[in-house]
């Protein structure tokens, strides 16, 4: 999920009443909610799982188990370092480190737990392995995500500020966002059954849902060495599935391609359903690399351009 979802979610714990355990609480959720994140700064790196977005950060053991408690250290000293220079805070809340701690896991929860419900998937259990988990709930922006707890947040902080009841907003909408994504992932695995019946040998499957119309899905799956996809809704079923499109991965010239190209590499490492397509002309070729799930070949929206020489 992008940023400002994974900053509603540790925000909305916050109001809801996380908030109150411990001075800095919450920032505490806030920031554990987008820690995982910071992988985006360590592509350069020579250790592969942490080199791999969504990998080792986004994991159960990198950014569930390790990186909470770092996070509450930091934010420990620095409230010594405020003290320490008389500094006053308005909350009246005593700094309870304990309690920050609890704060820091579970803001970090709900960032696996977002971006798994995406078809951008994460590697739950790097680096003991390197497999990719998705649910195909969500599209990577949902906006109806931003507007229920935007919208609750907004009302409670208008609630707190006046002396009113400030957390049950918070909280219903919390509710409300777990019935949405549960009515997605319930879509989701509707659309791969009817996958499933009219192509028993899928693999590899994923569905996408599009911006704002959350109950569409776009299906694409791996049948032997092609992907085949097509569309699915609860009202009008599964449309006709498009013929085997070959992937031209194993190509000598893609192959030749991957192995001098190491940003394509670290690509590789990430994409789950690559994709090539090769035009040849004269003494040289252009080589599109992309990743099926997200349109096909040159349509897709992170396909990449080389041109590599045939003669």
């Amino acid at each position: 999920m992008d940023n400002i979802t994974h900053s509603l979610a540790g925000w909305a714990l916050g109001q809801a009443g996380l908030k109150t355990q411990s001075r800095k609480g919450l920032a505490a959720l806030i920031l554990a909610a987008n820690m995982p994140d910071i992988d985006v700064f360590t592509g350069w790196v020579p250790w592969t799982p942490l080199a791999t977005h969504r990998g080792f950060t986004h994991g159960l053991i990198g950014g569930v188990l390790l990186m909470p408690p770092i996070l509450a250290g930091l934010l420990w000293l620095l409230d010594r370092w405020q003290v320490g220079h008389g500094a006053t805070f308005k909350s009246g809340l005593a700094m309870r480190f304990g309690a920050l701690v609890a704060l820091c896991y579970a803001g970090a929860l709900t960032h696996p737990f977002l971006d798994l419900l995406t078809t951008y998937s994460v590697q739950l259990f790097s680096p003991a392995s390197s497999a990719w988990y998705h649910a195909d709930a969500l599209f990577i922006i949902d906006i109806w995500l931003w507007l229920l707890l935007g919208g609750a947040i907004w009302w409670s902080k208008r609630q707190e500020k006046s002396g009113g009841e400030w957390r049950r907003p918070v909280r219903i909408s919390i509710a409300a966002a777990l019935a949405y994504i549960s009515l997605n992932l319930v879509i989701s695995e509707r659309a791969f059954a009817a996958v499933r019946a009219v192509d028993p040998q899928a693999k590899a499957m994923f569905a996408s849902p599009p911006p704002a119309l959350f109950w569409q899905r776009r299906l694409v799956w791996r049948d032997g060495d092609c992907y085949r996809g097509t569309r699915y809704a609860p009202i009008g079923g599964l449309a006709a599935p498009g013929p085997c499109e070959p992937t031209n991965m194993n190509d000598p010239l893609v192959q030749r391609l991957i192995a001098e190209n190491s940003s394509l590499q670290r690509f590789l490492r990430w994409s789950i359903l690559p994709q090539a397509e090769i035009q040849r002309s004269g003494c040289s070729a252009k080589v599109t690399i992309s990743d099926a799930r997200y349109g096909d070949r040159r349509n897709s929206r992170l396909g990449r351009d080389f041109t590599v020489r045939t003669c």
